[in-house]
């Protein structure tokens, strides 16, 4: 078959394609999905998927940094040591749903159409958005509302996050299509530093703002993908794995339920990594997963076919987005602890502002993922991704060690253009890694490998919750009490009321920071000591630099071990990037490994992939 060339329905949605029908008439003739798309078709399908992508990780991310404001609408103390949980799972409600079925809606987007799964994906958002801006209750109440809707919203999410790859590896011929999932994947991970400026715009004017945003645009893109999109590759049949898809919900859900309730105090312990039901979270969820590999393995349709990791490609690519997501989540976390509880006070901001101020000084990271991504994809549609991304994971390392180099008082100028370097690199890998992933399987199995990626992507963003956490509160439990305590009696606060404050769990104290909150105000505020005191007193408590000298020593060295954990998983992602296999430019179709059903062939346009994991395009 000559380039360019396709055969009816083969989805690859170049120019050569017939089709100047009309939309409004394929819909009022009732043949919209019959009618072949149109050559701009996989620019539509472009747009839309970047919208729905935007909008979803926008919203996990979003809620972060308007928490004050949305737990004062409620009524609700996050700071009160009951009230962590609540805390908790706002932000990592939506995370765990995402990370846990991505994977079986890619499956159900290959068995029953990937467009047909996605639209459904935007109509479940837009109606959890409205819910979320409409809760009717306070206190305890009014936060079960917000998690629960929340959970409903990821259940949405991640229908659009499941399928978009795989729309846009159907919609983009192969020459084009590592451009594509660049701006998809780049989009997607921009979306989580905008929602944090986002959030904190939103805040100020109204708490339920936050969740107001979503809905005029998820409305609008339900709309738009029911028009527009088509299902340009026929479903494949099969029977839902029902074992499969329940001992893998479980075991991932349990597992990073286990990982989030280990960052809380347990006892008389800053963790609770001893608490015997983490534990036996952890160690059932390991069990269940171990149990779902099993199962897929001795099943005739599985959820996830395992021989998928048999391609070099999908695996190499798969590890490397793991502990690169692990980094990242690391990356995000800390930088907005750095700046909101310590860097930002020390130069003058209210605590109140520096939510907004946060995402606005993080900026340069966002531009970094915006230049390099697109491009980077470009470019590896023709020179391959294993350069691409083995050398932005290189890039990667580096500016975490230059980050490691900067005093906690640092200059903003080296400060930016270590994260735009950050940025940089991460767009320089991801966009070839996820067109290097997608390119790698049979088309059949592109809604699955769309699943699985964004299943290794949210549940890095979950661990490094749990693991930098752990490691931070692990440091600042050794120091700071003792610390603060000395600090507060040092300015006349009674021993009692020190003691007492210093008590605080570390984690609160990290959240506090987290949250745009000055711990030492919201402290002796609470039990009447700062009334007790004089003027002159109480002005240098709850100033801008009591408490970021306090916890700068113990901060610092917390952020040592962090970043230094970081570069050192960027630089195994990296060699995990260089083993993924080479280019290749060579015509002709190969096998789909062992294991897997051989997949129709495609034209020479398309990537294949051969039985020791070597791809012809991207990868």
């Amino acid at each position: 078959m000559t380039e360019g060339a396709h055969t009816p329905g083969d989805g690859q949605g170049d120019d050569s394609r017939p089709g100047r029908s009309s939309l409004l008439g394929a819909v009022r003739s009732g043949r919209r999905q019959d009618t072949p798309p149109g050559p701009n078709y996989k620019w539509v399908a472009l747009s839309n998927t970047t919208l729905g992508v935007l909008i979803a990780t926008m919203d996990a991310s979003i809620v972060i940094i308007s928490l004050p404001a949305i737990f004062r609408g409620i009524g609700l103390d996050p700071l009160a040591p009951g009230n962590i949980g609540y805390l908790l799972w706002m932000i990592l409600g939506y995370l765990l749903v995402s990370a846990v079925l991505v994977v079986v809606l890619g499956r159900l987007g290959d068995m029953f159409g990937r467009v047909k799964i996605y639209n459904i994906g935007f109509l479940i958002f837009a109606c959890a958005s409205v819910a979320l801006s409409l809760d009717p209750f306070r206190a305890g109440a009014g936060a079960m509302w917000l998690i629960l809707w929340r959970i409903v919203q990821a259940f949405g999410g991640s229908m659009l996050t499941a399928n978009s790859a795989a729309i846009l590896t159907d919609a983009f011929p192969a020459r084009h299509r590592g451009m594509a999932l660049g701006v998809n994947q780049i989009t997607a991970l921009a979306g989580q530093f905008l929602g944090l400026l986002a959030g904190g715009l939103l805040a100020v004017v109204d708490w339920r703002a936050v969740f107001w945003v979503s809905v005029p645009i998820s409305i609008t893109g339900t709309i738009w993908s029911y028009l527009s999109l088509r299902e340009t590759k026929a479903g494949r049949p099969g029977r839902i794995d029902w074992l499969g898809n329940l001992t893998f919900a479980a075991g991932a859900g349990i597992l990073l339920a286990g990982i989030t309730y280990g960052i809380q105090p347990y006892g008389g312990s800053a963790t609770g990594w001893g608490n015997p039901w983490v534990l036996s979270g952890l160690i059932g969820g390991v069990v269940l997963l171990l149990v779902f590999c099993y199962i897929e393995t001795h099943i005739a349709e599985p959820m996830f076919n395992l021989a998928l990791f048999k391609v070099r490609a999908f695996a190499a690519g798969n590890l490397a987005a793991l502990l690169t997501a692990i980094a990242r989540g690391g990356l995000q976390f800390m930088l907005i602890i750095w700046l909101q509880g310590i860097w930002l006070p020390l130069h003058g901001y209210d605590y109140e502002d520096t939510p907004l101020w946060a995402g606005i000084f993080m900026l340069p990271l966002t531009i970094g993922f915006l230049i390099a991504g697109p491009v980077s994809g470009y470019l590896s549609d023709r020179f391959g991704a294993r350069m691409f991304s083995t050398v932005g994971l290189v890039v990667v390392a580096l500016s975490f060690v230059g980050l490691l180099a900067l005093p906690i008082d640092f200059d903003y100028g080296m400060f930016a253009a270590l994260l735009l370097l950050n940025g940089l690199g991460q767009g320089m890998f991801s966009a070839p890694n996820t067109s290097s992933i997608m390119g790698s399987v049979p088309s059949e199995y592109r809604g699955v490998a769309s699943g699985m990626r964004s299943t290794f992507q949210n549940s890095g963003t979950a661990l490094s919750i749990g693991v930098f956490f752990s490691l931070m509160v692990s440091g600042l439990a050794s120091s700071l009490p003792g610390t603060l305590s000395k600090g507060l009696q040092a300015h006349g606060v009674p021993a009692g009321a020190a003691d007492q404050a210093a008590s605080l769990p570390p984690v609160s104290t990290l959240f506090a920071t987290f949250l745009g909150n000055n711990p030492i105000q919201h402290l002796l505020a609470s039990n009447g000591v700062l009334d007790q005191l004089s003027a002159a007193q109480r002005a240098v408590l709850t100033g801008h630099s009591f408490f970021p000298r306090l916890v700068s020593g113990p901060f610092h060295h917390g952020l040592t071990i962090v970043f230094g954990v970081a570069a050192g998983m960027a630089l195994v992602s990296a060699i995990a990037s260089a083993l993924r296999g080479g280019h290749r430019s060579e015509p002709g179709p190969e096998p789909a490994p062992a294991g897997l059903p051989t997949a129709p062939a495609e034209t020479p346009e398309t990537t294949q992939t051969g039985p020791n994991g070597s791809s012809r395009n991207a990868s």
